[in-house]
């Protein structure tokens, strides 16, 4: 059971230290990944790199961002060149979204960085500790899911699944 001082020492809440974590983890994206993508361009590109021709919408879905972000997430990666935009013959409202050579060149350039990334990030952790940690934070983001203001929708493809709780 918490005790009152937890509430007044801001380093006792979890949504501000997962907040803090956020940051670290953007600023080492940006230190080992370049600045050619954001976080979240990165992760629409590794989602289609597990599932070509995926529309937009489930995209955003399993990116966990908005539909309008997720659009214009997708609208700046095709004028990078990285995504191709397809509409959907049987649903011309939606578009199928692909990979282009130099996306999926960009993404495999961008792993040994991502590898970095989570070299760093779970650094100070021993290898169980990293490997329990992984496992409480994607229960964590499971469980609480719905309280997303753009919670993950969808299936994910069993190379982007959540470690099991």
């Amino acid at each position: 059971m918490p005790n009152e001082n937890q509430f007044l020492n801001l380093y006792e809440h979890p949504g501000h230290l997962l907040r803090r974590a956020q940051q670290i983890s953007v600023s080492i994206f940006f230190e080992e990944m370049g600045n050619e993508l954001t976080p979240v361009q990165y992760a629409v590109l590794s989602i289609l790199s597990n599932n070509p021709g995926i529309d937009q919408v489930s995209v955003a879905g399993l990116a966990a961002i908005d539909t309008s972000t997720g659009a214009l997430v997708c609208a700046r990666l095709e004028e990078k060149g990285l995504i191709d935009r397809q509409v959907i013959p049987h649903n011309r409202r939606k578009r199928a979204l692909f990979l282009t050579a130099a996306g999926s060149a960009q993404l495999a350039a961008m792993l040994p960085g991502a590898q970095r990334l989570r070299e760093r990030l779970l650094a100070p952790l021993s290898e169980t500790e990293q490997s329990q940690f992984m496992v409480l934070l994607g229960k964590l983001v499971q469980e609480n899911n719905s309280f997303s203001r753009a919670p993950l929708a969808g299936a994910l493809s069993q190379d982007a699944a959540l470690p099991a709780p």
